[in-house]
């Protein structure tokens, strides 16, 4: 709103600005750009499960598990 004002020929602070709209009930809105954080439109299948729910071995080392948390 100060840099509009600057182009017309007006010269006030940012703060004076501030305040005018306050007491006016201006508000400024702010909108947020849509970030993605997944890709929903996979071109490859995920990975089996292939150990299946049975997780009973006959001995030691037979069944391994792995997390990447």
């Amino acid at each position: 709103m100060t840099e509009k004002l600057k182009e017309i020929g007006l010269t006030v602070g940012h703060r004076h600005v501030g305040r005018l709209m306050r007491q006016n009930g201006i508000s400024v809105i702010r909108t947020r750009n849509h970030k993605v954080t997944a890709d929903s439109d996979r071109k490859f299948n995920n990975a089996p499960n292939l150990p299946d729910p049975d997780f009973m071995a006959d001995g030691p080392n037979q069944k391994w598990a792995g997390d990447i948390s």
